[in-house]
């Protein structure tokens, strides 16, 4: 399983997240997207830990806690919706089919 870790500071590092969460157990994995075009974390992140106890340990203590100046939001990551390209379930790009309405409108 893996905690998602949101509203973070844009100054934040791997190497922050990781002393922040060592504090409840072993930590497996941290994973900080960035953004493609500036570099710079988007201002959430992905912690994997050893343990299910001590991931709800983490999430009990530091959700809406106030870090590096703002309230984290901490809790499970929820898995990845899957999208395929013919699906119009909510994802970028895709098949639009031309099926009747939604046209323009004169």
């Amino acid at each position: 399983m893996s905690i998602y870790v949101g509203n973070l500071s844009y100054e934040v590092t791997e190497d922050d997240l990781k002393a922040v969460f060592a504090e409840y157990g072993k930590i497996t994995r941290v994973h900080l997207p960035t953004d493609r075009e500036s570099g710079r974390p988007r201002g959430f992140a992905f912690v994997e830990m050893n343990a299910e106890t001590e991931e709800d340990a983490a999430i009990e203590a530091l959700d809406e806690a106030e870090w590096m100046g703002r309230s984290l939001k901490v809790n499970k990551a929820k898995p990845r919706e899957s999208s395929d390209s013919f699906g119009g379930g909510g994802g970028r790009g895709g098949y639009r089919g031309n099926g009747g309405g939604g046209g323009r409108r004169y």
